[in-house]
Order: structure tokens, then C-alpha cells, then sequence
């Protein structure tokens, strides 16, 4: 794959006729959509942004490709199939490695809760929204080929996004893919269409009128989910409209690992209130977990609902620790092309 991509670079920049071009093309891009590069406004649009998505500003971005969909069950049953690789869900949690994020002096806790595990959701009658404790256990043997625990499986999901990987698991996936993750900048653009000022990919339109746009959650969260799109949990890709872009789940479905690491005030940084594509600060900083080093998500997933986090709005910022894995966040990936 590395090989083809490279020969088709190539191919952009000297002297190929136009039916190698287009042979290479077809071959490097299978899957993916040309995204054509521009500047937009990033950001706060509306009065439900949350304090990290200020202040708004002009964001430049290069040409790339990216995946059409998210990466579906299949796709990472090859990447495993073929490197062996184990998910960071599969592993034993490094006490070692995992105190380096916690407050200095924090008891080893038992073995037991370092085993291999995932976060899963549970419906809850809570009412206090800010504890998320209430609808996210830590499960053992749950990961992306056991998706719901250890009697399930993906056999009947191969068309559905990878769930329960990590950031590192994405990255490594990426390297055998010779690909890379999305930055938020390029994230954010494609489901703003472009230069589109919108509040969701689909226009300013309430996520709740009209035909389903996205899988999300339906009802009251996290208590009961009516299920009007008849979608619990993931949905198979493509299930929904594709924006102008034309890319399926750029919101709903599963949030998106990219490749920044997350800072609460990163935007207010930026100089002269523009950026020539950006990748993210060199430092992590969330004022609720300090202690922790985390990278952005974007899109939003099932379990977004408009009364809660409202995570397919455009300009929403999601984050958590490189090597954390749940039941609701997957990836797609992109490739650098010259416009």
C-alpha cells in the first residue's frame, strides 16, 4: 500500500500520462474521498459551545484524502490478521506506565482491575449528567472482536466502525496502512463541507427534524433510548447521508480519534488569529484531569444526544488518554496529497 501511495504522488508531480494517473489513483484512494484544501472558520458558532471551542479563527488546511467511512470491523480484521497486532483493550494495563498519569503517590490498585478491559456503557436513571461514572463500567473481556462482552462477536458487524481501540491502537494501524490520523483542523473542516459556518455537517437544521441524519441517541440520555433509527448501538457505514463532501459518519455513529493532543485553552494561542495547518499544541492540559496527557476526538457518536453533549455539532471538542479504548470511539484515517 505504502508503495502505491508513493508511486501516485509521484505521479501528481512528474510526467505520467493520464491513464497511469488515473490506474494509480484508483488504486492509492480505493475507499477514500479528495478532499480539496482551503480556509474556514474554526470553532464557536453557536450558543451550545462548550469554553475550549473559543475563540473562533481562521484555520488553513492543505489537500488530502480520507476514508470515506470510518475503519469498519473488516478493515481491522486484516490489519490484526496480517501483524498479529493486540489491542490495547487485549493487554494488561503497565501499573508502571499507567501511575506516570495519575497524582503522585496513588495506590496500586488490585490486579484485578488491571486486567484487560474496556469502558462500556450501561443505561442509567441518574440525573446528575457531570458523573459519568453512573453509565460507563470498566468491563473485562470486552474489545473489538468482542465488542459486547465474551459471547459476542463482529461475524455480523464486519460492516460496522472498529470500536473499543485506543489512539495507539489507531496509530498502528495507520503505520501498516501507511496513512496517518486526521488533525482536529482537518477534522472540523470536513464537516463543515468546507467553508461552511453551520452548526452540524448538514446545515443548521435541528438534529431531530426532518429524515434521521446521524446515529445518535433517541430519547432521554442515558436512561432510554427510543431507538427511532432503530440503532442501538453502532450502525452499519453508510447507513445515513453522505455530507457534500461526500463522506459517510463524519458525525454520529463512533467519535474519531485525531491526531492532536488535546489543551483546553489551545485555541486562544493561536498568533494573529489564524493557522497555516495546524497540528495541535505540543502539550496536553485538561483542567478536570491535570495529571493526565490526552488527544482529541471528533463527531460525536450513538450515544449523543442534543439535551446532553451534543457532540455532532461542528465545532465539538472530545478527548481522553492515548491509551483508553470504549465502546463508542473508533477512527478513519487520511493520506497528504498536493493540490
Amino acid at each position: 500500500m505504502k508503495k502505491i501511495l508513493f508511486l501516485f504522488i509521484l505521479c501528481l508531480n512528474f510526467s505520467c500520462n493520464n491513464s497511469e494517473k488515473k490506474q494509480l489513483l484508483k488504486e492509492a484512494t480505493s475507499g477514500m474521498i479528495f478532499v480539496k484544501g482551503g480556509e474556514f472558520l474554526m470553532g464557536a458558532d453557536n450558543n451550545q459551545a462548550m469554553r475550549d471551542e473559543y475563540p473562533q479563527h481562521k484555520v488553513v488546511v492543505n489537500s488530502f484524502l480520507m476514508d470515506e467511512t470510518e475503519v469498519t470491523n473488516a478493515d481491522f480484521k486484516k490489519f490484526v490478521e496480517s501483524t498479529g497486532y493486540l489491542t490495547t483493550a487485549e493487554r494488561i494495563i503497565d501499573w508502571n506506565d499507567l501511575k506516570k498519569y495519575l497524582p503522585p503517590n496513588t495506590p496500586k490498585p488490585h490486579d484485578s482491575l488491571l486486567a484487560p478491559s474496556s469502558l462500556v456503557f450501561f443505561e442509567s436513571q441518574t440525573k446528575n449528567l457531570n458523573d459519568f461514572s453512573q453509565w460507563w463500567k470498566l468491563q473485562k473481556e470486552v474489545n473489538w472482536k468482542q465488542p459486547y462482552g465474551k459471547e459476542s462477536s463482529i461475524d455480523t458487524i464486519l460492516n460496522h466502525p472498529v470500536i473499543h481501540v485506543s489512539w495507539d491502537d489507531a496509530v498502528a494501524y495507520c503505520k501498516w496502512k501507511g496513512r496517518r490520523l486526521p488533525t482536529e483542523a482537518e477534522y472540523e473542516y470536513v464537516m463543515r463541507s468546507g467553508n461552511s459556518n453551520t452548526i452540524y455537517t448538514w446545515g443548521n437544521e435541528p438534529v431531530d427534524s426532518g429524515k434521521h441524519k446521524a446515529n445518535i441517541w433517541q430519547g432521554n440520555f442515558p436512561s432510554k433510548n427510543i431507538l427511532e433509527d432503530e440503532f442501538y448501538y453502532t450502525s452499519p457505514v453508510k447507513s445515513f447521508d453522505k455530507n457534500d463532501f461526500g463522506l459517510f459518519d463524519i458525525s454520529g455513529n463512533v467519535w474519531e480519534w485525531c491526531s492532536d493532543l488535546y489543551h483546553s485553552d489551545y485555541y486562544s494561542t493561536i498568533s494573529n488569529g489564524i493557522a497555516n495547518n495546524p497540528i495541535g499544541p505540543i502539550k496536553s492540559f485538561d483542567p478536570n484531569d491535570p495529571f493526565s496527557s490526552k488527544r482529541v476526538m471528533r463527531g460525536g457518536s450513538f450515544l449523543c444526544n442534543d439535551s446532553y453533549c451534543s457532540g455532532f455539532r461542528n465545532s465539538m471538542r472530545m478527548k481522553s488518554t492515548p491509551d483508553s479504548s470504549s465502546q463508542h470511539v473508533g477512527f478513519r484515517t487520511v493520506v497528504d496529497v498536493k493540490s
